[in-house]
């Protein structure tokens, strides 16, 4: 998917300006990314550029059979919003919204709620993006998995199961599992069902129609939603102290020699374990009291759990403990002759002197801490450009080995010394993107199970008085 058609339309000045749904695929940001761009030089080019290649025909891609681009960055955020039970808009409002859908056939729904004043809900706007005929039910990342086998199965008290029927949202709160790049997602089932084109519109419709009501909603994070309350920080810090003093008994244990070796490690790896498990613990159980401190209106928790930015790691770091920090998968080593930095004493293996960062980025880090911070991060920005330039000699190197395969009319595929290369494509002529799964309740049970459950006996009065009526 890093090359892909793209109707162009000139604007004035001298940069690229496109989709951000398409960002995904092409894996790019606007910090400054180039690309090229390759204009067709001939019909035929241009035939199978607009037949194959066009970005919507490239929504899901045959390599794992799923879509590879979604609803993103705001649009996420404000989807979620827009569909939760309590969001309600004033029919002004939902009017001059209806028009930038982009084909809009002038039928207005009738409002949800009509006294005292007539009121439409966020979901019969997003109802308006749907296409007729879409079916898919999925789950809000908040849904809890007690309810899929309780009584409320059918219908959830939090609003977390999203139920779509014939293009009407029934129930649910969209998030990234409905509309983000995910297998069964609902992208997924549009493109499968409606085609390229429809799911285009969708693209563009949810897109230009939940973004104007965002800016008249509103979505702005401020440092007041990077504080707990006082009773979260004090149980943090209580959390903190007794990890130290865990670590400090580890480190008197390893001292005395009272540590025993677990199987396959030196005492030092066995040490090295205990000590890591004891700190993850600790910015595991920080993190919890941190977001369990959030309320459902907090800003910047509402991005994590509409699955537009951020993640449970991110808030914990912000508000509770930045963790330990590692080089080569290990805490920070020493140098200096027996010290990771030399205002440490010789041989100190305490959580401080190896790297563990106990403050969080709103209360900032002291000036060992940053050090060590700035190591781990080194790491990774090394990690990154060497790996940019190994991926991008692999990709190279595979499309010239294979750019002269393509599929002749007799189904092989053939490379332009018209050697086979396979008899069908991917040995079963199946088009990666076109493949479903369906669930066949019949064949995976075992024949007990499957007796049971579907097998009729009409001499067995009993069970047929429990399905039968008399009349």
């Amino acid at each position: 998917m890093s090359m892909m058609g793209h109707l162009v339309k000139v604007l004035p000045w001298s940069t690229f300006r496109m989709n951000l749904s398409v960002m995904s695929p092409y894996n790019a940001d606007f910090d400054g990314d180039e690309m090229n761009l390759h204009v067709p030089q001939s019909m035929e080019t241009r035939a199978e550029i607009l037949q194959l290649a066009l970005v919507p025909r490239m929504v899901v891609t045959p390599q794992s059979n799923r879509p590879v681009m979604g609803i993103v960055q705001d649009t996420l955020t404000a989807v979620r919003k827009l569909t939760k039970r309590d969001t309600f808009i004033e029919v002004a409002d939902f009017m001059n919204l209806i028009l930038f859908k982009i084909q809009w056939d002038g039928r207005l729904p009738i409002p949800a709620i009509l006294k005292p004043r007539p009121l439409y809900t966020g979901k019969q706007l997003f109802e308006l993006c749907l296409p007729e005929g879409v079916n898919c039910i999925r789950n809000h990342s908040t849904h809890p998995d007690s309810e899929d086998n309780g009584p409320y199965r059918h219908i959830s008290v939090g609003d977390t199961r999203v139920v779509i029927e014939n293009g009407k949202i029934i129930s649910g709160i969209v998030c990234k599992k409905t509309v983000g790049a995910s297998s069964g997602s609902l992208i997924h089932v549009m493109f499968n069902e409606k085609g390229a084109d429809v799911t285009k519109r969708f693209f563009s419709d949810c897109q230009r129609m939940v973004n104007q009501w965002l800016l008249v909603e509103g979505h702005s994070i401020g440092i007041g939603d990077t504080i707990a309350d006082a009773a979260t920080y004090k149980n943090i810090q209580a959390q903190i102290r007794k990890s130290k003093t865990d670590v400090l008994e580890v480190i008197e244990r390893a001292h005395n020699d009272e540590l025993v070796c677990t199987p396959g490690n030196t005492i030092r790896n066995t040490f090295e374990n205990h000590v890591n498990k004891i700190l993850n613990d600790a910015r595991d159980k920080t993190g919890g009291l941190a977001q369990k401190s959030l309320s459902e209106f907090n800003n910047f928790k509402q991005m994590v759990v509409a699955g537009s930015k951020g993640s449970k790691i991110n808030i914990s770091q912000v508000i509770a403990v930045v963790g330990q920090q590692n080089v080569s998968g290990q805490r920070i080593p020493f140098h200096f002759h027996h010290r990771s930095l030399p205002c440490f004493m010789k041989d100190d293996f305490s959580p401080e002197s190896k790297g563990f960062v106990e403050n969080s980025y709103l209360a900032g880090l002291t000036p060992t801490e940053f050090f060590f911070h700035a190591m781990g991060g080194r790491e990774g920005l090394i990690d990154t450009a060497i790996k940019t330039a190994s991926t991008g000699y692999i990709q190279r190197r595979l499309i010239k080995a294979m750019e002269s395969a393509v599929v002749r009319y007799d189904a092989t595929v053939r490379n332009s010394n018209n050697n086979i290369i396979q008899f069908r494509y991917g040995e079963d002529g199946l088009a990666g993107e076109h493949v479903e799964f369906q669930n066949l309740s019949s064949i995976r049970p075992s024949d007990r199970l499957f007796e049971r459950r579907f097998r009729f006996d009409y001499s067995d009065e009993k069970n047929l008085r429990k399905h039968l009526a008399l009349d």
